[in-house]
């Protein structure tokens, strides 16, 4: 049985985890719209702690630095992702649908989150800087193994490991590219419509050279 004393001590340090983790939300919140305003060298911690509301050391006493939430944001948004991948696309049995069905995920997983997608964007371009944001390969990288596994699962295949990463890879590029563009070109409510009308184009050429690939492997298969 629990003492009442321990009951009563145990609801103030509750309370502070509660006051913590809100704070913690709150510096993640304000640092996603700033970086989402000013992009992730131009964003300062100053930026994010006045937009927050609360000084520089409640920032440092959850972060180590401005790498620090980067590498947090990116892990949390792309862990969502691929959750919502993986629920949608667990029973696709073929190429096309489950194609489709993953350019479809993306598209309605950043309908209403430009802040989110703004970080996927910014993150596929950093791990192509020479010097990188420390933290962000190991999402990206969990989420195109992701996608890899998907497409390796309904082509009964075994395809080289490269040519499964181009095809996590074409997605990515499909949905950051089109999407960024689409958006400073396009009216707001027009950008889903077009992107729609682009994936099945973009779902049909990558069907056929998926295809492609699986007839040439098979035959180097065959003819060794």
């Amino acid at each position: 049985m629990i003492e009442k004393g321990a009951k009563a001590e145990g609801k103030p340090k509750q309370r502070q985890k509660r006051r913590l983790k809100a704070t913690h939300l709150k510096l993640l919140n304000a640092a996603r719209d700033m970086f989402a305003e000013k992009g992730f060298d131009s964003t300062t911690i100053d930026d994010i702690t006045e937009r927050a509301d609360v000084g520089k050391g409640t920032f440092y006493y959850h972060f180590t630095d401005k790498d620090d939430v980067i590498a947090e944001l990116i892990e949390r948004m792309m862990g969502e992702l691929m959750e919502s991948i993986d629920k949608r696309c667990e029973d696709t049995v073929d190429l096309p649908t489950l194609l489709d069905d993953i350019v479809k995920i993306h598209i309605d997983f950043f309908r209403n989150r430009w802040e989110d997608f703004v970080l996927y964007f910014q993150g596929l371009a950093g791990l192509k800087l020479k010097e990188s944001y420390s933290g962000l390969e190991v999402p990206f990288l969990s989420y195109l193994e992701s996608i890899e596994n998907l497409v390796d699962a309904v082509i009964n295949h075994r395809l080289p490991a490269a040519l499964l990463r181009r095809f996590g890879c074409a997605v990515a590029g499909f949905v950051s590219g089109y999407y960024s563009f689409a958006v400073i070109s396009t009216e707001d409510e027009d950008v889903d419509k077009a992107l729609v009308e682009m994936r099945g184009a973009f779902v049909s050429s990558l069907t056929r050279f998926i295809n492609e690939a699986l007839s040439a492997d098979k035959t180097r298969v065959d003819l060794e």
